[in-house]
């Protein structure tokens, strides 16, 4: 799997109105391991946030890196618009991603890659924060800045050249030009227009079977989900798969199950490649998928995380392609592994 080397439903009101700078800065005497290695985390990327608002992937600037910020605050408990000591964060990195949104709809500041990853991942946090800030000014940027995300995401899934009787068709690459598809980029778009949709979006029906139909043939035969049609699984990909297929109404479908199964007979190590993708992706997956598979997963996962977070709060991965990211990008993935549970994030509820 290829990620960008450069380089995430409303909240109901009671999620919305919980005290957010208790839930992750202030934690009782009863706090767990997690708990803590959050509040770490949290303060480091809190210092790392540069003077434009953004965050640095290995490259540079990126609203995909800084979008994976700002949703490990969000995931963490912390809302923009209401008090707590992220808010100010919180907020510029928003409007750092707005600032950047091109005249065509494209959410990029600084890549070297395919900007599709880039626009996927910053749609999705758009979407996420429409149903989670109490500032009306700044959901409404959002909201406006999300439907043009969203708008061309659904052109690029039917960029012209493609074609219908391909084996990638339903699915999206680095471009919105691109007539291939592949499973890591479409697993963003399809995450994006998910949120999108519940954010009040309009995000058509056939546009999503067409997606799960791609996802689906990307499911291999013995369990798991390749880079693309026929390709060889590897954990990376088949969370994106099965978490995909879940977020889009495809609840324990043969493929899903298969994944799930393919995930447990694969437990995470820390030296596996695109160790943080599988961090984010997996996680999530199991816990749509049910308890049964995400207790056999993601303990172990835990555990690789409290155990390898470095002493400033950080994570940085010994994989050269997850190193490319950045500190930020590995920290902030571990975040929102780790606030898997606390299920603050719209895209988090099952």
């Amino acid at each position: 799997m290829r990620i960008c080397p450069p380089l995430v439903l409303t909240l109901t009101l009671a999620i919305a109105a919980s005290p957010s700078h208790v839930l992750a800065q202030d934690k009782p005497s009863n706090a767990t391991p997690s708990d803590e290695s959050i509040r770490r985390a949290l303060i480091y990327l809190k210092d790392s946030q540069k003077a434009d608002g953004g965050w640095d992937a290995g490259f540079g600037r990126a609203t995909s890196v800084t979008s994976l910020a700002v949703m490990a605050f969000l995931a963490s408990g912390h809302v923009p618009g209401e008090p707590g000591p992220y808010r100010e964060s919180i907020e510029r990195g928003i409007r750092y991603v707005l600032a950047h949104q091109k005249p065509n709809g494209m959410l990029v500041a600084n890549t070297s890659h395919g900007p599709m990853y880039c626009h996927g991942i910053s749609t999705l946090m758009l979407g996420e924060v429409v149903g989670m800030t109490a500032d009306a000014a700044l959901a409404e940027q959002c909201r406006s800045a999300l439907a043009r995300a969203v708008d061309l995401i659904l052109k690029a899934q039917d960029a012209p050249g493609k074609d219908r009787e391909s084996r990638h068709y339903g699915g999206w690459r680095y471009q919105p030009s691109s007539t291939d598809s592949d499973l890591s980029v479409s697993g963003w778009q399809v995450m994006a227009l998910r949120a999108a949709k519940s954010a009040g979006c309009v995000v058509p029906a056939e546009n999503i079977d067409r997606a799960v139909a791609y996802l689906k043939r990307c499911s291999a035969r013995n369990g798991g989900f390749g880079y693309q049609p026929g390709g060889e699984p590897n954990n990376p990909r088949t969370g994106t798969g099965v978490l995909a297929l879940e977020i889009c109404g495809e609840h324990l479908t043969p493929e899903a199950v298969a994944g799930a199964e393919y995930l447990v007979k694969h437990p995470p190590r820390w030296a596996s490649q695109y160790f943080f993708y599988e961090v984010y992706y997996c996680p999530l997956a199991l816990f749509q998928v049910g308890d049964e598979y995400f207790d056999a997963y993601y303990p172990k996962l835990v555990e690789i995380l409290l155990t390898r977070q470095d002493k400033d709060g950080s994570w940085l991965s010994g994989d050269g392609n997850d190193r490319s990211g950045g500190r930020v990008y590995c920290t902030s993935m571990a975040v929102l592994a780790l606030a898997v549970e606390y299920r603050y994030l719209p895209i988090y509820q099952r």
